[in-house]
């Protein structure tokens, strides 16, 4: 055998020897070192609307018999057995409450959801642990713990007070995001008619004080003016806690680009959303098409609710529903990575906030699903680590080291309202 065919075949046979691994097994190492750490979760929201935040009756280990058809109600898509398919160890729980009620009313109902979730965790002490710090995470998912922080989704919830926003502070509360569906007396939201222009002085006294606490400024739902004032004003890393890519998928609730190219001097993190709606374009459309047929048909047949639902079933049948893919959801990281950095990218599901999760992850199990698209799309085992948690954990680190730094500042005052 001449020379050169020796060493091509040589060649060849190493390469066999090392075979690149599949994506699967790229994933699952990943996962293994670096558990899922999720930005948002509304399991808190389930027990309010389904159990009136009464636990006697509520098995966390299994929720796939919660739903009720009937009622158009579908099962819960999070529970102790999922969480530990889906590889998840640590986990901020939304403590939202409606948008719609007045601030006194959400700040009750807002410590009621704190309440019920700290409870649910105490009753699971072998599988969640309750944390307030990144050094407190480390250890629950250390001990094989889900590391259990709290959120608060929308700033409606701290009644215009700098005071209740300290007292949920130490109630536990880590993140804030500053408006929900709706605007509130000091910040835009995304899905709101702008009626201060972003930040008036007290929302920016707002984020500042929450940087003084070390509790994360989060992003999500509010207007595209809301995060650029909040960038000027914000001292720590910001967090989307449950945001996609808007260049992908055009609504108002995902983050725009000219946000992600200033998210890299911030510090901050884009939890990427599993929302169908918020990752597909094309679903978006036609749900959009879908609203429209059905005002045409409501226009054309007043007072006939019978031949408007006949209408829209025959639509329906030329129409079928487009649904999100986890690909779809891997396109948002992609896009996130390529315009802000791979240290800029998050996961923050939604479960229970929705529907349901994209074909594919429909549910919390389905974590290593989008991992390994992510991995088949050439992401490596320490990039799949910083998007799962290292990423988030860094940046409530920077958040935590901020607060420390400025501890003796004084509290930021404002007045009373009676």
């Amino acid at each position: 055998m001449r020379p050169h065919f020796v060493a091509i075949a040589m060649v060849a046979i190493a390469s066999v020897g090392h075979a690149a691994p599949a994506p699967e097994d790229v994933a699952a190492a990943a996962l293994r070192d670096t558990p899922v750490w999720d930005g948002h979760n509304d399991v808190p929201e389930q027990l309010r609307q389904r159990y009136r935040n009464v636990l006697d009756d509520f098995d966390f280990s299994d929720t796939s018999n919660t739903g009720e058809p009937d009622r158009g109600s579908a099962p819960m898509h999070t529970d102790l057995s999922r969480i530990a398919k889906g590889r998840l160890g640590a986990q901020f729980w939304s403590v939202y409450v409606s948008a719609n009620l007045g601030e006194q009313q959400a700040v009750q109902a807002t410590i009621e959801q704190i309440d019920v979730m700290k409870r649910l965790i105490a009753r699971h002490p072998g599988q969640l642990a309750l944390v307030t710090t990144a050094d407190g995470a480390a250890k629950a998912m250390k001990a094989g713990k889900v590391a259990s922080l709290l959120g608060l989704e929308g700033g409606h919830s701290i009644g215009s007070s700098l005071a209740v926003l300290r007292q949920m502070y130490a109630l536990g509360a880590r993140y804030m995001t500053l408006t929900h569906s709706r605007n509130t007396p000091w910040a835009d939201s995304a899905t709101d008619a702008p009626a201060h222009g972003g930040l008036t002085p007290l929302g920016k006294d707002v984020v500042r004080e929450m940087n003084r606490l070390g509790m994360l400024v989060d992003l999500s739902h509010v207007s595209e003016k809301t995060m650029m004032d909040a960038l000027d004003v914000a001292r720590a890393p910001v967090i989307f806690s449950h945001s996609g890519a808007r260049a992908v998928n055009g609504h108002a609730r995902n983050v725009p680009d000219s946000v992600l190219a200033r998210l890299k001097s911030n510090g901050g993190v884009v939890m990427a959303v599993g929302y169908p709606t918020f990752l597909s374009e094309a679903r978006r459309q036609w749900l959009a098409a879908g609203a429209a047929e059905e005002a045409r048909l409501e226009t054309l047949w007043p007072g006939d609710p019978r031949a408007v639902a006949d209408g829209m079933a025959e639509w329906g049948r030329t129409h079928p529903e487009v649904l999100a893919t986890v690909s779809d959801w891997a396109d948002h990281i992609d896009h996130i990575r390529d315009l802000a950095g791979i240290d800029h990218v998050g996961i923050g599901g939604d479960y229970d906030g929705m529907d349901t999760g994209p074909v594919g992850a429909e549910d919390v199990a389905g974590y290593p699903a989008l991992f390994t698209e992510l991995a088949r799309r050439g992401y490596g085992k320490a990039d799949l680590q910083k998007i799962a948690g290292g990423n988030v954990a860094r940046v409530l680190r920077a958040a935590e080291s901020f607060a420390a730094a400025h501890r003796n500042d004084p509290p930021i005052e404002n007045p009373t309202v009676f």
